[in-house]
């Protein structure tokens, strides 16, 4: 029996259909595979990884986890450029069975435009179909631990495990001391998605270079026309960040070997004198180093030379070197330095003020447009915006801003309410739409009975999101390594610590244990500490199940194996 029928084998069950799959035992093979690919890679041996690739891509887990992963997404039920969509079992079959390399032909994008963060120019995007996207779904979990192995360490867009925040808290640590560097240069690329090489790709980008050259030059529709893409890989595609990704990563290591930290066989040498920072996330990305020359007439010049082999280029409207006592803005925060009166520096880290004002244009336009809207279909239109808002900048200075941003949310809410009845008084209107809930007056709480029960909807605070200081990934943690298992488990035990359902999560693991440790048997207390233990680590096929976690103490999870902890504690 081949290798890709013992897959098969252990992915389907006796019924042979999309229900019968055995997704715990498909997720395993492939980060199997995952890891292997990852750990050849490291070593450099591009034959084995080649190799293993293929073996991937071809496997029938992947194919299936492939297809899940396109019909659970955002975007499922939009169709490309055939009108087909996935809706029932037999049809993601079908599409299972179908994704072979053997006479492949792409189809053409269907072009759509969607707004900027601006409000004034719009964004072209690429919509593959469905086919297309399972492909290119498929084909990335080969290539995604080759990315992640040759990838800079202060690149934290549209990476696992890495996120916005990370990049934040990096120039946190770069230009928060009395002796950081204070020149900045802020870099954009122009029309990154759109203007890079094609031939560059096919030379560099380690897949199969068959299903890459279909995937770019499939060309687009729009407007009933077919045109051609001679350069660039479509923003839209499942493919296209890891793809953007391999084609920038390396702008680091040249800015290091030459000013500062920089890698060189798989470590870091450190060089004092001179120092400078780089952070991209996507394609945005910022240097900081000691002078303004330096950055203008050197570190520019790099960047530049580096661009132009993969065909782009910056952006010069949007690429500008700025002073940290006057700050700048980076992902939807503004960083700046201000001087205090004992003549210290201070780094203040807030919500930049074109963030802030977009925010409250969205929610404005929001409640200008309820106006048939009843009370409480528009608390719940309103709370997942004004949440996903306030915890994306829980990490940083923003109690101040909260406070003033639901006072703006109120207005709007207050003017609403008021439209909704222009002969009634204000009084009136105020104890009809708000109330008194503990010791906070004027809610906006909606108070319907459904199925003979009262539900009560409160409109979100953004006050009520605690202020939380992220803990930075390590810059080397790569999730495909099994050196760094234990360190992503601990992480996760961290953000439970602060996210509503991993508390549940974790009081139902310490009542199960009856509080007690499972190595040293002794209690668990807050001033003890704990981290979540996964018997069986993710990396292996392990999930998220009590059955698979328990509770201890961070020294005895340091000095205990694993066999013990599985011996210590028996769920139930």
């Amino acid at each position: 029996m081949t290798v890709n029928n013992k897959m098969y084998t252990a992915a389907i069950g006796a019924d042979n259909n999309w229900n019968s799959i055995d997704w715990k035992s498909s997720i395993l093979l492939v980060r199997k595979l995952q890891m292997r690919i990852a750990r050849w890679a490291k070593q450099g041996n591009h034959r084995k990884v080649k190799a293993l690739q293929w073996l991937l891509s071809h496997s029938f887990a992947a194919k299936c986890l492939a297809v899940k992963k396109i019909t659970q997404n955002k975007g499922h039920r939009t169709a490309g450029i055939d009108g087909v969509i996935l809706s029932s079992p037999e049809d993601k079959w079908k599409m299972v069975h179908s994704l072979k390399r053997r006479g492949y032909k792409s189809l053409p994008l269907r072009r759509v435009y969607i707004m900027k963060s601006n409000g004034k120019k719009r964004r072209p995007l690429g919509l593959p179909s469905m086919k297309d996207r399972a492909m290119q779904a498929l084909h990335t979990m080969a290539l995604l631990p080759v990315s992640e192995m040759s990838a800079d360490w202060n690149s934290y867009g549209f990476r696992p495990e890495r996120g916005t925040a990370d990049a934040i808290e990096q120039l946190f640590i770069g230009l928060g001391t009395s002796r950081s560097s204070q020149w900045i240069l802020e870099g954009d690329i122009k029309a990154c998605f759109d203007q890079i090489s094609h031939e560059w790709m096919l030379r560099h980008i380690p897949m199969d270079k068959k299903v890459l050259l279909q995937w770019l030059k499939a060309g687009y529709v729009e407007s009933g026309k077919l045109f051609p893409t001679n350069q660039g890989t479509p923003q839209g595609g499942l493919a296209s960040p890891t793809l953007a990704n391999m084609v920038l990563d390396g702008i680091e290591d040249i800015i290091g070997q030459k000013f500062g930290s920089f890698k060189y066989d798989g470590d870091y040498e450190r060089q004092r004198k001179n120092p400078v920072l780089f952070v991209r996330y996507a394609d945005d990305f910022v240097v900081i180093g000691r002078t303004k020359e330096v950055l203008e007439q050197e570190i520019k010049s790099m960047i530049q030379s580096f661009l132009k082999e993969r065909g782009l280029e910056l952006s010069e409207t949007k690429t500008k070197i700025s002073h940290i006592y006057d700050g700048f803005d980076f992902l939807g925060q503004n960083i700046r330095k201000y001087q205090i009166l004992n003549g210290k520096d201070k780094l203040l880290i807030k919500p930049s003020k074109k963030n802030i004002q977009t925010f409250l244009t969205s929610i404005r336009r929001i409640v200008k447009s309820a106006r048939s809207m009843s009370q409480t279909e528009l608390i719940r239109l309103l709370n997942p915006k004004i949440r996903g808002w306030a915890y994306y900048h829980r990490s940083i200075v923003a109690s101040k801003i909260y406070s003033s941003v639901d006072k703006a949310i109120w207005e709007a809410i207050w003017r609403w309410s008021l439209r909704r009845h222009p002969s009634k008084g204000r009084r009136w209107v105020h104890a009809r739409y708000f109330h008194r809930i503990g010791l906070r007056q004027h809610c906006f709480q909606s108070i319907i009975k459904e199925n003979g029960k009262t539900v009560k909807d409160t409109l979100f605070h953004a006050v009520d999101v605690a202020i939380v200081r992220h803990i930075k990934i390590k810059q080397q943690a790569i999730p495909f390594d099994m050196f760094y298992d234990r360190y992503f488990q601990e992480r996760t035990s961290q953000k439970w610590k602060g996210n509503k359902s991993g508390k549940l999560k974790v009081m139902a693991l310490w009542k199960r244990q009856v509080g007690c440790c499972p190595i040293c048997l002794e209690k668990i207390t807050k001033e003890s500490n704990w981290i979540v233990h996964w018997h069986k680590s993710k990396l292996e096929g392990g999930s998220d199940a009590l059955d698979n976690l328990c509770l201890v103490h961070p020294k005895c999870c340091r000095r205990g194996s694993e066999r013990n902890l599985v011996f210590a504690y028996r769920p139930g």
